[in-house]
């Protein structure tokens, strides 16, 4: 039995190794100073908003020629300059609305890292599958972590039988 449960902890641990690596990488990369697009906090300068959030939408649909289904405004500083960021469905697309003259480009790509933190961290590779991808890692990783502690147990009980 303790030998099944041995190989079982070790291809769980192996399993298990991969994602949390690329997690724990992102996260690694998140708090290197400006490794990702958008780590860089900067205060809203509230003179320069010469657009209102309603009018930032209505800018926004312009651009696009039809009513976009918006799931989130965020104002935001970008570059020197406050802009919303009008968010599309699951954050696919955005636009952002320069705050001051109301002009509208789309959100340009973001840079390799940017790409892995988003995709490594968050899962969004996985798509509808994400939070089910989660859910089955989590398990895979407590599964290990029982098994471990089961095998630590056994051999230090096992120690203490032969002492007796």
């Amino acid at each position: 039995m303790r030998n099944l449960v041995y190989r079982a902890h070790v291809w769980l641990a192996l399993i298990v190794a991969i994602p949390v690596l690329a997690w724990s990488s992102s996260g690694l990369l998140y708090a290197w100073p400006k490794a990702v697009e958008g780590g860089k906090i900067e205060s809203i300068d509230a003179t320069r908003i010469h657009v209102s959030p309603s009018d930032a939408l209505l800018k926004a649909n312009e651009f696009a020629g039809k009513k976009l289904p918006t799931t989130a405004l965020t104002l935001l500083m970008r570059d020197g300059r406050p802009v919303y960021q009008a968010v599309g469905g699951m954050g696919a697309d955005s636009l952002l609305i320069d705050a001051q003259s109301g002009a509208v480009i789309r959100t340009p790509p973001p840079g390799a890292l940017t790409r892995y933190f988003r995709q490594a961290h968050f899962y969004f590779f996985a798509g509808p599958w994400q939070v089910l991808l989660l859910i089955a890692f989590s398990a895979l990783a407590g599964l290990s972590a029982l098994s471990g502690l089961y095998l630590s147990l056994t051999l230090w009980f096992g120690k203490l039988s032969r002492r007796s």
